[in-house]
């Protein structure tokens, strides 16, 4: 039991780095690109197009790590297991 638990702890805090190094490149691209934005056209805002996408790619990694850490997966595994040992 104690491996299993390792094993958990262990993809989730993969799970926790993966999305902070996801979210540091999200800040650093975008910020560059703003910058870049601001010097070669500044009336014009297309700088906000690609964090607008990239963010809802980010917050969809973010909600998938936040819930895998809330116990709900292991909830559904936990009902299958049981429905299908009652057969």
């Amino acid at each position: 039991m104690n491996e299993d638990l390792k094993r958990i702890a262990r993809r989730r805090a993969g799970a926790k780095l993966g999305l902070y190094v996801h979210a540091t490149v999200y800040v650093v691209v975008n910020a560059f690109l703003a910058l870049v934005q601001s010097q070669a056209s500044p009336g014009t805002h297309w700088a906000l197009w690609p964090a607008a996408g990239w963010g809802l790619g980010l917050a969809i990694h973010a909600a998938a790590v936040l819930l895998a850490g809330s116990g709900v997966r292991e909830r559904m595994e936990a009902e299958e297991l049981r429905k299908l040992e009652s057969r």
